[in-house]
This record gives structure tokens, sequence and C-alpha cells, in this order.
């Protein structure tokens, strides 16, 4: 494989905040993109491929308006593709629940409800952030969150409201996904210094809302109420799972074999 010029990304807040969002749409749409063609019927073998289409969508404008910020602070232009593309695995900042492998359908379902959930309060937030382009994303945004979340809420309801098989994926799914979710909601320096410019909301902001759309939720599915444990994810500061270098090795190759390569 060719060697690649390494990138360097400003470590200030304001460029760090809009990276953890902009990973989190861009490695989700990447595992959604993995059931073209292996969902359970075809519709929604369309719609997942549809909702991984909006979040790059969304990715490519919040890591577009990064590299901005960046620049402004190291000299380097980049790109949308030069951030998805040529930073390591220690530069993402996604959370390790949107890395974590597909799964089940149930697991998929679940997941995109979650992560749908948080994204529209955060982009219902951002709608008013004092970054201009940053709203004006956020107003766009909003709307395709509140459809995914809308879409796969109801998928949550139909499998655990459903058969005792699918009822039984979707508890299996809770208890997989949930010792994940905390790490959405806990506040560090970055979130401090976002909230304080008015660029964002800080994670645990969004979470009393979060609780009280999935309580819920899952009344309505009959699902139990997931329990937390002790157990805290690590993946908006960098440190991944073991899944999250193998999709990347996916995500990179055919940039990193080509370098600067054009269709």
């Amino acid at each position: 494989m060719s060697q690649v010029a390494s990138i360097t990304v400003s470590t200030k807040p304001e460029v760090q905040y809009l990276l953890r969002l902009g990973d989190t749409c861009l490695i989700l749409a990447q595992r959604l993109s993995e059931w073209c063609g292996h969902a359970p019927i075809l519709e929604e073998d369309m719609a997942l491929t549809n909702m991984a289409q909006d979040l790059i969508g969304q990715a490519r404008a919040v890591l577009t308006r990064a590299g901005q910020l960046s620049a402004a602070d190291t000299g380097e232009a980049l790109d949308e593709d030069q951030l998805a593309f040529l930073r390591d695995e220690r530069d993402y900042l996604n959370p390790t629940l949107v890395e974590l492998p597909k799964g089940d359908f149930a697991f998929t379902v679940l997941r995109n409800t979650v992560v749908a959930t948080w994204l529209r309060a955060m982009w219902e937030r951002l709608a008013d952030s004092s970054d201009a382009e940053l709203a004006a994303i956020a107003g766009k945004a909003v709307k395709e969150a509140r459809y995914h979340q809308q879409h796969a809420a109801d998928w949550v309801v139909r499998l655990g409201d459903g058969t005792a098989e699918s009822a039984s994926r979707m508890a299996t799914a809770v208890k997989d996904l949930w010792r994940y979710v905390p790490e959405l909601f806990e506040d560090d320096a970055v979130d401090t210094a976002a909230a304080a410019a008015k660029l964002g909301p800080a994670a645990s902001e969004l979470r009393a809302g979060f609780d009280a759309d999935m309580a819920a939720l899952f009344a309505v599915a009959k699902l139990p109420p997931p329990k937390l444990g002790q157990y805290r994810s690590t993946g908006k500061r960098g440190v991944h799972s073991e899944h999250m270098g193998r999709i990347l090795t996916e995500m990179q190759y055919l940039q990193r074999a080509f370098p600067g390569g054009v269709w």
C-alpha cells in the first residue's frame, strides 16, 4: 500500500467538537451501508441505504466546517475527504457505539434509534449555534434526523411487541448496546468550551430529553428498562474498540492505495 502523508488537525475545542459530530455520522453511515443487499425486506434495504447517504451528507458538511476551522489554526487546508480518509485511528472521535459491528436487524434498528434520537436533539440545539455555518447545517440535518428516529423507533416497537423471537432479539440488542450509551452524555473540556462559546450544547445537556424519549419508546415496545453498569467506552477520546481499525481499513483502502486518486 502506498504511503500517504499524515495530516495535522487542530486540537482547539471547537474543531474537536465538530469532529466528534462529523465522525459519529461518518462511521454510522459506514455500518449502515453494510446492510445494502442484506436487509430482511427490499423496502428496508432501500431505507437503510438512504439513511446512510443522509448521514454521509451530514458528515461531509460538518467535516468541511471542521477543516475550515482547523486551517485557521494550523494553516493547513483540509477538506472533508482528507479528514474522512487520512486520519489515524486515534484521531477519530466518534463514540464507540457507532463503530460496533452491524449485528442483527434488531441491533441495527435500536442503534439507529439511539443515535437518531441523540442527533435530533443535537441538531435542534445547533440550529442556534454561534457559528452561522453550523447553524445552517443543523437546519437541514434535523429534518433527516427526525425521519431516521421515527423510522427506527417504529421497528423497535414492531419487534419488541411482536413475536417471542423478535422480542427476545430486541431484549438482547438492548443488553448488548446500552453499556455504550453513557458515553454520549459525558462532558469534558471540549464540551465545556463549546457550551461557553455557544457553539453547541455540552453532552450532558441532551441527557434528560433522551432518557424521556427512550423510556416512552420502551414502554410502547414492551421492553424492560435497560440497566446501566460501571463500564464506560472511550471512543470520543480517540480510544476505540478493536472494531474501529477494521472499519477504517476498509473505508480508507482506496484513498491510501491510490493517494489523490480521482474518478
